[in-house]
């Protein structure tokens, strides 16, 4: 959220607060803590004449007064009304305003129950008048949500710090900061190990494709090789065969001349005659 536009509204207070003193001091803390758009006064109070004021008696009331819409609360204000002067509507609605973005730096999750406590609102209808206010007029990013009867903070403005709080703010960033530094180690090691994985699973996945080529390429290879020498055995079988009918047909074939010609087994031996004799 950018609180620019807030310094800027306190500009002309600054200006005319270096010249003044006493009285008109203290009547210019009223009207910058009455003035609309007006949120944020540590500047006003660093000024030397400002804090002179904390030293005289009779306008000490109104130093204490700009500390408490500097960095205080409503609650702070009842607590303590017989040493402040009295606040006009202005002043108790923005008050109140500031209030609810001191409690929302706190919790992001804000009950009506706790809010109308703290800003001592009697109806829930007045307390959402002024949250919604307190939107419009850019203090803080949220929602109501009326069923669960909160008021769910998104953002907020900053306010100014108080004396000694500096170093509080330094001590949470940095265990903000070393928390955030764990956990984005934390996560490296994460996406470095699921890195790691992943590329030791596309390793296996390509060693396996490779075996599973290799075996398939041993297969087809047997296969192949099987089926030519069936093709083979075949000629070789026709072959035999074929030359063995050859070679009788030449053995009972005669040649020319009738050499190696057999006698015909069914042919009967001569019978020799005998004469009779009468």
């Amino acid at each position: 959220m950018d609180l620019s536009h807030f310094s800027a509204k306190l500009e002309p207070f600054l200006l005319m607060a270096k010249s003044l003193k006493g009285a008109a001091a203290a009547k210019l803390i009223q009207d910058a803590t009455s003035a609309p758009g007006v949120f944020v006064f540590s500047e006003l109070l660093e000024l030397p004449n400002i804090q002179e004021l904390e030293k005289s008696e009779q306008h000490q009331k109104f130093f204490s007064l700009l500390q408490l819409f500097a960095y205080r609360t409503y609650q702070d204000y009842l607590q303590n009304k017989d040493h402040l002067p009295p606040l006009n509507n202005a002043q108790i609605i923005k008050l109140k305003h500031l209030t609810i973005v001191s409690l929302a730096t706190e919790r992001r999750i804000l009950p009506y129950a706790d809010l109308l406590q703290s800003l001592d609102v009697s109806n829930v209808r007045e307390l959402e008048d002024l949250i919604i206010d307190a939107i419009y007029l850019d203090l803080l990013q949220g929602k109501l949500d009326q069923k669960e009867e909160q008021l769910e903070v998104s953002y907020t403005m900053g306010r100014d710090l108080e004396p000694g709080k500096l170093e509080l703010v330094l001590a949470a960033l940095q265990d903000w900061a070393s928390t955030t530094s764990a956990v984005l180690a934390t996560l490296d090691n994460k996406i470095n190990a699921i890195v790691a994985d992943a590329a030791a699973a596309k390793l296996n996945q390509q060693e396996h494709e490779r075996i599973l080529q290799a075996n398939l390429k041993e297969v087809q290879d047997k296969q192949k090789d099987k089926n030519l020498g069936g093709g083979m055995v075949g000629r070789r079988s026709a072959f035999s065969v074929g030359d063995r009918e050859n070679m009788s047909m030449d053995v009972d074939e005669p040649d020319a001349k009738g050499k190696n010609r057999k006698a015909p087994q069914d042919m009967a031996p001569k019978l020799s005659r005998k004469r009779n004799k009468f």
